[in-house]
């Protein structure tokens, strides 16, 4: 699937940008938003390589987790490019933009979370097939 390179392509992005600004609010500007930006950009980098390995396993519902990742990664893209353009470019990505990042990042968490309720309630536990 070719969603699940995506996203740890995506992820390893999140990574090196959030060291990036992470280096940036150290050495550069020491802005309370680029730290932010930071972290949510390694932390959900860290959550979409997950994802993604999780997503190649061949879960149940692999399309909604697939969809799930990738819509909290832009999600987190979005919200950490508008604290960065918020420093650098002296204003707003655009308007609403932090808002709906971060609202489509806590709305792909409450799907991740659906989807492993599923998975709870369909007896699924992830493990390998035959029993391994």
């Amino acid at each position: 699937m070719r969603s699940v390179l995506l996203i740890a392509m995506i992820a390893a992005l999140q990574g090196a940008a959030g060291v990036s600004l992470a280096a940036a609010a150290a050495h550069v500007d020491a802005n309370p938003l680029l730290a932010t930006a930071s972290q949510f950009l390694m932390i959900h980098a860290g959550a979409g390589l997950a994802l993604a390995a999780l997503a190649r396993s061949e879960p149940p519902m692999q399309r909604w987790l697939a969809a799930a990742g990738l819509a909290l990664q832009a999600g987190v893209t979005l919200f950490s490019a508008d604290l960065a353009a918020r420093v650098y470019l002296g204003g707003k990505l655009f308007p609403f933009a932090a808002p709906m990042g971060g609202g489509l990042t806590i709305i792909s968490w409450i799907a991740l979370a659906i989807w492993a309720a599923w998975g709870l309630a369909r007896g699924r536990d992830g493990a390998a097939p035959g029993g391994r």
